[in-house]
């Protein structure tokens, strides 16, 4: 199905032209341009990107040039909007330089980061000529960027607020307040979930999942009364249940998914066949 197809089926988008790197492509006006060029297959590298947030270009690595009334512009393509007759060199000169300029940076603020070698190799740059000492104390094991995803998903989706940027100028980390064990985390994983760099880990151990990278925070786990599994954090799984709507019964409210959902088919099976199993 073209993109015209789809955009025919939802609200009526106005259609645009945008030409990247000297091929034209079919756009909805407003449409982020970082997501025409995901979805059209076209390298532009990035981190920061999530689209469950609204971008804010904080790592600067999808910079491309952009020529808007006769006038040649470098800007980040998560934060552009496409118009009709746009044009996008997302390759030039100037991009390349600033680009590998850019990943020597983060070679130097996560050494340990394999994704970013990776990344920064693609296009390549194999080191750099900045230095920073390795901290091993380090709870994000090096690899941090301070992109902000970690803080924006846990204070902007979940709303918990359990961590944020600690310190200034270069002694910026992230963490818990004042490195201590947060009683506001869920335990969701989101920050997990949207680091580009996989910098935060957290590991489930009985009935606890310990957010390794927060100060250790450990989060009680919901056990499910079928199958005896610890399937989510507690916390976060009684808040979900409190917005169901209408609420589940008491006798599958216990139980983990998986189980819940071979109750629900078991008894649906079971008023289609008369109780006849």
């Amino acid at each position: 199905m073209t993109h015209e197809e789809v955009s025919s089926m939802g609200t009526a988008a106005k259609l645009v032209t945008v030409t990247i790197n000297g091929k034209k492509y079919g756009a909805d006006e407003d449409e982020i341009l970082l997501s025409v060029a995901v979805r059209e297959k076209i390298a532009i590298p990035h981190l920061c990107y999530e689209a469950s947030l609204d971008p804010y270009g904080a790592c600067r690595l999808c910079m491309v040039e952009v020529v808007r009334h006769g006038k040649r512009e470098m800007v980040t393509s998560c934060t552009t909007r496409v118009t009709d007759g746009l044009e996008v060199v997302t390759d030039g000169p100037e991009v390349v330089k600033h680009r590998s300029i850019l990943f020597e940076l983060y070679l130097a603020e996560a050494p340990k980061s394999e994704v970013i070698k990776a990344m920064a190799a693609r296009y390549g740059v194999t080191k750099t000529r900045f230095l920073k000492k390795i901290d091993t104390t380090d709870s994000l094991g090096n690899k941090c960027i301070l992109c902000g995803l970690c803080v924006r998903a846990c204070n902007e989706l979940m709303g918990a607020g359990a961590i944020g940027f600690v310190n200034r100028g270069p002694y910026t980390v992230v963490n818990t307040p004042y490195f201590e064990a947060s009683r506001d985390c869920l335990g969701c994983g989101a920050c997990v979930k949207v680091c580009p760099t996989n910098a935060v880990e957290m590991e489930d151990q009985k009935n606890e999942r310990i957010m390794k990278s927060w100060s250790n925070t450990r989060v009680p786990l919901a056990q499910c009364d079928c199958c005896g599994r610890y399937y989510a954090p507690k916390a976060l799984a009684a808040t979900i249940l409190a917005r169901v709507t209408p609420s589940l019964k008491e006798e599958i409210a216990r139980c983990c998914p998986e189980c819940r959902g071979k109750l629900i088919a078991k008894k649906e099976i079971l008023a289609k066949t008369g109780g006849a199993r």
